[in-house]
């Protein structure tokens, strides 16, 4: 039986990336007095940085740090930490719906008994936030959160996939992970997790080869919709 349902956390449960985190890190940059804009389609180049702080890092590393920083580390707490609340703001606004089939296969999963997670690169806050207001209460008090902040080393790394493994004393070969992102496909495959991947905005064109499927939409895609049966079936392969 499986042991675990693992869902990654923006572009998964939510396609947050482009209307959600892109427009909080707009509007922490015009507050904190910076020029800084990331666009639609220039997003996507950060995007391949995982976790937010050092996506920001990156971009400053090379993009050159605004001249009244005197610290970096500090610099980059505080940026990010505004981001997250007006990201936070946004969320519960509801403009950003779930993916469709989060829900389902979710209750299908816990029906089950099989547990539910979320393991992300994004701080507990904005993750728990997702969980918490998109998802329910019902839903959210039996989803564990593995977040970027529990683990040193970011997507593609396994480290948050590992963390669950330990926390919930599971056998990897036992859990499926629902991915949209390259990163998030080679952190599960290194921890030894079966992987399904549903694109999203801005993961369509990225390499996705050595997942176990590969879909646009959890719901009425080119493979149908996907049942918790079919995911099953992956563990067993």
């Amino acid at each position: 039986m499986m042991e675990a349902l693992i869902f990654d956390c923006d572009g998964v449960l939510v396609d947050t990336e482009r209307d959600g985190h892109r427009v909080a890190f707009n509007q922490s940059f015009a507050e904190f007095g910076l020029t800084t804009k990331w666009t639609k389609s220039g997003y996507a180049r950060w995007l391949l940085v995982g976790g937010g702080k050092e996506r920001l890092t990156a971009y400053f590393n090379e993009m050159g740090w605004p001249g009244s920083v005197e610290n970096r580390a500090d610099f980059i707490a505080d940026l990010h930490a505004r981001k997250t609340a007006l990201f936070l703001e946004l969320i519960q606004t509801g403009r950003l719906p779930l993916r469709p089939g989060v829900a389902r296969l979710m209750d299908e999963a816990i029906a089950k008994k099989i547990p539910v997670a979320v393991c992300s690169t994004s701080n507990r806050k904005s993750v728990q936030g997702i969980v918490d207001r998109l998802l329910g209460a019902s839903r959210a008090s039996v989803i564990r959160v593995f977040a970027g902040d529990m683990a040193k080393r970011k997507k593609p790394d396994p480290e948050i996939y590992q963390l669950a493994t330990r926390t919930l004393r599971l056998s990897p070969t036992r859990c499926v992970v629902i991915e949209d992102s390259r990163i998030g496909l080679l952190a599960a495959k290194a921890a030894g997790m079966h992987c399904l991947v549903t694109r999203s905005t801005y993961t369509v064109d990225e390499d996705f080869s050595t997942a176990d499927a590969v879909v646009d939409s959890l719901d009425d895609g080119p493979l149908g919709t996907i049942r918790l049966t079919d995911l099953i079936a992956l563990t067993l392969t």
